[in-house]
């Protein structure tokens, strides 16, 4: 069948432009971001390791893991429908059927949907926003993804322990205004924070993202990474992040 069949009306096909793989996403609806490719580089699954990616959106992580990485298979959860459907089309188009699951599903009830301590790796491109005040739209794929309307993040956080085995990593990308919060659900909730990486928009600016591994029943010790830069100038991204982006797919 040729990839386009795959595709309905209203949506795209996106070429991630690696090992030949595309996505199928929506423009009305929520697309996958920098923050997203930023999170598949720091992510890191041992070979024939089980994953799990909490809240998928339409399946970018995995599919982009799927590509770089030796992991023996990825569950996917995600509560939107809409976006469940697309994300099932992209497994089936890129023949990854076999390698990546995607359920619909709360991840307020993940632990009771997957089994409990049965993963290598569990990671999550979270809603950032806690505030959700003035929002007009709050059902709206963009408004669900962004803010905290179906889960909070002591939700992904309680949820991501649960699943993992002992010693064994979480992943996440967030907003480093929120990192003091971060670091006590995370502890709270038996993760240790052990890798850190700011990115910043501009060399001279502050970070806007910053890259997280939390270890379940890990001892205390944070490594800082050095940082990573977007942008040089205005629209001209930094050697460092085209090195990301042709090492990790979906170049700007």
């Amino acid at each position: 069948m040729e990839k386009e069949a795959y595709v309905r009306d209203g949506e795209r096909l996106d070429d991630l432009q690696i090992k030949d793989y595309f996505i199928i996403q929506h423009p009305d609806k929520f697309c996958f971001g920098m923050d997203a490719v930023l999170l598949s580089h720091f992510v890191m699954i041992p070979e024939n390791g089980q994953a799990l990616d909490l809240g998928t959106g339409t399946g970018i992580l995995p599919i982009l893991l799927t590509a770089k990485q030796k992991a023996r298979h990825f569950d996917a959860l995600e509560i939107q429908r809409e976006s469940v459907d697309m994300a099932k089309r992209s497994v089936l188009l890129n023949g990854l059927a076999d390698k990546i699951e995607i359920t619909e599903g709360d991840i307020k009830s993940a632990s009771s949907i997957f089994k409990k301590g049965s993963y290598d790796v569990v990671f999550s491109n979270p809603p950032y926003m806690n505030d959700k005040h003035g929002l007009k739209n709050p059902g709206l794929p963009k408004a669900i993804a962004r803010h905290e309307i179906l889960c909070t993040l002591e939700d992904v956080v309680r949820e991501a322990s649960l699943l993992l085995k002992p010693k064994k990593s979480f992943f996440m990308i967030h907003r480093p205004h929120r990192l003091v919060e971060i670091f006590e659900i995370f502890r709270s909730y038996h993760l240790e924070p052990k890798r850190m990486c700011m990115v910043h928009p501009y060399i001279h600016k502050e970070p806007n993202m910053v890259l997280l591994e939390g270890i379940k029943d890990g001892n205390p010790m944070l490594k800082t990474e050095p940082p990573i830069i977007v942008y040089q100038a205005p629209n001209v991204y930094t050697d460092q992040l085209l090195d990301i982006y042709r090492t990790d797919g979906f170049r700007k």
